[in-house]
Formats: structure tokens, C-alpha cells, sequence
């Protein structure tokens, strides 16, 4: 592995690198400046596509014969964008409304090469059920996990898992953010070893 080139995760996330920490190969950390909205009429899938490539380009000119990785992760509620709350009242909002419903957490994935400009995206979307609870389960919920950083307020990894009926998905770090199963067939099409 030392003939690899570097790897950079254009991310601040902690869930994120702990995900790519998983792999167990070096690499650094680099938070991309971007605005994250979403264009005018664009899905939650390309929306979420186009700033896992953004994220990932962004810091390309700081990490010259580097791998780049960018990561994105847009929540799709009948077609309407569901984003980190921030706080309590749009958390507590967000799990009212999800209740019962599906959404899907659209978890895309980029793989910018520095040396050959090539940029890799796919998209790894997990639908989520959620189940039905009260009020007070749902304050209760936010009081001890706090998820106001983690998009539709459910951390899967956590406490949120209760808050689910059904989780379907082709990688299960998906819902985290970063989708390990898709991302390690990049970095080995880019020529990265991992084993």
C-alpha cells in the first residue's frame, strides 16, 4: 500500500471519517467551503450527486496527485428535500412528519483524482420506514440523542434505530454517510490497493 497516492475525505464530518477510519488506510481530512443548496428544480438524488463532485473538486488544487473523496447525503420525503435540523424545533417537526411514511436517504459518494481530473460518483439511496410514536417518545428521543446534525433527525446508528419500522439498502453505511461498499470498488477501479 505505500506505492497508494494520498487519500483526502473533503469532509468535516465526524461520521464520515469514522466510517472511512473502518478501512483502516491513511488518510487526512479536509472541510470543502461551498454553499450546499439545492438548485431550482433539482431532484434530491442530483442534488445530492452534484455536491458529493463539488465537495470532492473543491479542495483538489490543495491535494495535487491526491485521491479526493466527496460525500453527500440528501433525504427525500414524497419528492421534498428533509435536511439537518439544526435544533430542537425543526427536529421535533421533521419526526412528526416522517412518522408512518418512507423516505429515502439518497448517500452519494465521489472520487475525484487529482492526477487524471477523473471524477467517479455514484449514488446509494436507503429507504427508510418509520414507525409511529408519541409525542413524548419523540422528545424523549431528541433529549438523549440530540441528532440535529444528521439529516430527518433519525440516527440510524444510535437511538434513532427505534424510531425505525424498516431500513432497505444495498450498503448499510449508507445512512451513516458514506457508503464503504460502493467507495471501495472506486478506490480499487482508480487503482488504490486496500488489502
Amino acid at each position: 500500500m505505500d506505492s497508494n497516492p494520498a487519500l483526502v475525505l473533503a469532509s468535516s464530518s465526524r461520521y464520515r471519517a469514522e466510517l472511512l477510519a473502518r478501512l483502516r488506510i491513511p488518510f487526512e481530512q479536509a472541510a470543502p467551503d461551498l454553499d450546499e443548496s439545492a438548485l431550482p428544480g433539482e431532484s434530491c438524488a442530483a442534488t445530492a450527486e452534484r455536491l458529493a463532485a463539488a465537495k470532492a473538486r473543491a479542495i483538489g488544487s490543495r491535494f495535487p496527485g491526491a485521491l479526493i473523496i466527496g460525500s453527500d447525503q440528501v433525504a427525500d420525503l414524497d419528492g421534498e428535500a428533509v435536511g439537518k435540523p439544526g435544533d430542537y424545533d425543526h427536529a421535533i417537526r421533521q419526526l412528526r412528519r416522517q412518522q408512518g411514511r418512507s423516505a429515502i436517504f439518497h448517500t452519494a459518494v465521489a472520487l475525484f483524482d487529482t492526477r487524471s481530473g477523473k471524477m467517479d460518483v455514484r449514488n446509494v439511496p436507503t429507504r427508510v420506514r418509520f414507525r409511529d410514536r408519541s409525542d413524548a417518545e419523540l422528545q424523549r428521543y431528541l433529549q438523549l440523542e440530540q441528532p440535529y446534525d444528521c439529516a430527518g433527525s433519525a440516527k440510524a446508528e444510535a437511538l434513532g434505530i427505534v424510531l425505525t419500522e424498516r431500513i432497505e439498502s444495498d450498503d448499510p453505511t449508507a445512512l451513516i454517510g458514506l457508503p464503504l461498499i460502493a467507495l471501495t470498488g472506486m478506490l480499487e477501479s482508480a487503482g488504490f490497493r486496500l488489502l
